[in-house]
């Protein structure tokens, strides 16, 4: 089974803007959903947790399957090229080849926020409009609002783009190095550094290894739409240029 990305952007495109709007398929676009997806795409059933997999995937140190229920306190791990798509409530994930993500909640006040951890790897994720979540890796922690987010982590670096929505950053070797960013689509990503000079660890950073058809994917599974519409021409990156 292929990964998300690399399958036909076009017909991956139009297929998921069909079921996304509600529209009825004809029995051989269904089928051709089938071949492209291994499922047509909706709101995933209570109780489900993964859409696809594809490879090496593990939860908790054990296997997982299309069965494998998924939620707080959970650890998710893909091998090479291995990719999983879940949903853990109403946040949606794309864990990438190679990534480890631990799913927790810590408590802010008088309340629990739900949270991950990004060890090593690339997630996409899709966050409700109304709950604060906390994103960690090896160099930053990242307070999200209402938002999609991509980001790639390692020890030297933390790759993020504030797909739409709003996030707070900051260094985690670097109390100087803070960002708010408020994204309407990709208006701003960044790296932040594991070491660099004081109040310089945040710098920009190009678009790359996601799409808006993988957002849109993960929003519907969770009964959403993301806040933009596809441009009439093939997508190529964010509005802003670098």
């Amino acid at each position: 089974m292929h990964l998300l990305r690399d399958l036909d952007d076009p017909r991956r495109r139009l297929l998921i803007r069909l079921l996304a709007a509600g529209t009825v398929v004809s029995l051989p676009i269904a089928r051709a959903l089938a071949d492209i997806l291994g499922e047509a795409p909706g709101k995933l059933p209570a109780g489900r947790s993964v859409y696809r997999l594809s490879g090496e995937v593990s939860v908790n140190g054990k296997p997982a399957n299309l069965k494998t229920s998924i939620g707080n306190g959970d650890t998710i791990e893909t091998g090479k090229a291995s990719e999983i798509v879940f949903v853990n409530v109403d946040t949606a994930y794309i864990l990438r080849a190679s990534s480890r993500l631990d799913l927790t909640q810590q408590k802010q006040g008088n309340v629990f926020v739900n949270a991950l951890r990004l060890l090593t790897g690339k997630l996409l994720s899709v966050f409700p409009p109304a709950k604060p979540q906390q994103v960690y890796t090896t160099t930053a922690t990242i307070g999200v609002r209402g938002t999609g987010v991509y980001l790639e982590s390692d020890p030297d670096q933390t790759y993020f783009c504030t797909c739409y929505g709003t996030t707070d950053i900051s260094a985690n070797n670097d109390r100087q190095s803070t960002k708010m960013v408020k994204s309407r689509h990709h208006d701003d990503p960044v790296y932040i550094l594991a070491k660099a000079k004081e109040g310089n660890s945040i710098r920009p950073a190009p678009f790359i290894n996601h799409t808006d058809q993988e957002l849109m994917l993960i929003e519907t599974l969770v009964g959403r739409q993301p806040p933009f519409v596809f441009p009439s021409e093939d997508y190529r990156g964010p509005r802003k240029d670098y």
